[in-house]
């Protein structure tokens, strides 16, 4: 069998409201949520064969700077989906706002910034 990657884990203020758009959006299910590391909160959401882990820990966060020029920043997160004309409308539909569209070989697609200042690049291959 060849590897895969199953999940990524990042860490957001409010776990639940993440989910819930990233459900909207993708057509995505809560897998698992509950108790985590150091008293925080997680939630796994996503499909049946791989997904997110918003992590909340028990201590407020302090905001992340531009995570392009860290060692271990995540710099975003990229999502097939089937229609990407349709996602747009329903991440527009949301109040985010895509930017950087792009047709290239071998697909199509745009990016947006969530609540969190998740970047996510959604493609149509």
């Amino acid at each position: 069998m060849q590897a895969h990657l199953e999940h990524l884990n990042v860490t957001v203020p409010d776990p639940k409201a993440t989910a819930d758009m990233l459900s909207r959006l993708f057509g995505w299910h809560v897998r698992w949520q509950g108790a985590a590391k150091d008293g925080g909160y997680s939630v796994h959401v996503g499909g049946e064969n791989s997904y997110l882990a918003l992590y909340a820990p028990a201590t407020p966060l302090s905001d992340a700077t531009d995570n392009y020029a860290h060692v271990n920043g995540l710099n975003h997160v990229g999502v097939v989906v089937g229609d990407i004309d349709a996602t747009e409308t329903r991440v527009k539909e949301l109040g985010y706002t895509p930017y950087s569209h792009a047709d290239y070989e071998p697909g199509r697609r745009f990016y947006f910034h969530d609540d969190n200042g998740l970047e996510i690049e959604v493609v149509q291959y």
